[in-house]
């Protein structure tokens, strides 16, 4: 008789009833262990996405038992088949994981609650700035603005535009027809004048002691001389050219222009201007005559004369000092 334990004291008894059948065993444990494997498998899946898989109390086979099984199913004979995971293993590691899941979850769906502004307290300001703004602009009614009484209008001023009248336009004529004579006439009169000129006068002046009452004594001698224009000898004269003949009698030398003559003198009141100083206006000029007075040469057609002040437009130059 074979020791006991060894494999023929297992064949040579294979239909005893107290001996367990090993192939049924086998497909047994095959079967739990594919079982396990698809629950396994189905709860992994569930794992990967957002629902909540709910918890298996099947158990699951572990790796070494789908090892074990092969192509056919079956198992060595003989061989000792390892236990799967215990049932309350499988549901606390399946509990942990729908835990975590659904932990992840709760945290995405309170995280897209939140508000933007949550993250901006600026933007948050300017959002509900902005709200306000537009429930006021809703709620508004039309605005009236009240302007004070002490804002007046300013006033705009336009340049006035005036046309050149007939009158004027033959005045103007007139004058450069003058002014064309006085041409003519200014260079007969030179010819005309054979006497000492404003050169040889300053050159060696008759009157070297100059006074203002003398001054005005030598131009008195020149009353009734023509207006000329451009004139400076007693053939003619206009009205500095007169000044400017008389002045150099006594060697003071002046321009022939009454803008000249004034810059060369020395402003004075005409409560202080006596016979002799020089009276200048825009544009011409005189020698002050006394008592409001002018002599002066005036215009074309006329002669040097003494006559009133016809204007306040005026200022008195003091020359020769």
């Amino acid at each position: 008789m074979a020791p006991l334990g060894t494999p023929g004291s297992e064949e040579s008894a294979p239909n005893d009833p107290q001996t367990p059948n090993p192939t049924a065993s086998t497909d047994a444990v095959s079967r739990r262990s594919l079982r396990a494997a698809r629950e396994l498998e189905e709860s992994n899946r569930s794992a990967k996405t957002p629902r909540v898989a709910s918890t298996s109390t099947a158990p699951a086979a572990s790796s070494a038992s789908l090892a074990a099984v092969t192509a056919s199913g079956k198992t060595v004979a003989g061989q000792k088949q390892p236990v799967a995971n215990a049932p309350g293993k499988k549901k606390v590691k399946g509990g942990v994981i729908n835990i975590a899941v659904m932990t992840l979850a709760a945290g995405l769906i309170a995280t897209m609650a939140i508000p933007a502004y949550a993250f901006n307290p600026q933007g948050a300001d300017a959002a509900q700035f902005k709200s306000s703004a537009i429930d006021g602009m809703k709620k508004a009614q039309s605005q009236s603005v009240e302007v004070s009484k002490s804002v007046t209008a300013s006033v705009v001023g336009r340049d006035a535009a005036s046309a050149t009248t007939e009158a004027q336009l033959a005045s103007q004529k007139a004058a450069e027809a003058a002014r064309q004579r006085a041409a003519v006439t200014l260079t007969s009169y030179a010819k005309s004048y054979s006497g000492p000129s404003v050169s040889d006068f300053l050159a060696n002046p008759p009157y070297p002691n100059f006074s203002l009452s003398q001054v005005f004594s030598v131009a008195q001698q020149y009353i009734g001389t023509p207006y000329v224009f451009g004139g400076s000898t007693p053939a003619g004269f206009d009205c500095s050219g007169y000044i400017m003949f008389v002045y150099a009698q006594f060697g003071v030398s002046l321009p022939h222009s009454v803008s000249g003559q004034a810059a060369l003198g020395k402003r004075i009141s005409i409560n202080d201007a006596v016979p002799g100083d020089v009276i200048i206006m825009p544009g011409h000029d005189g020698f002050y005559a006394g008592n409001g007075n002018i002599m002066d040469a005036p215009t074309t057609g006329r002669s040097v004369s003494i006559r009133p002040i016809w204007t306040s437009n005026f200022y008195v130059v003091r020359l020769g000092i």
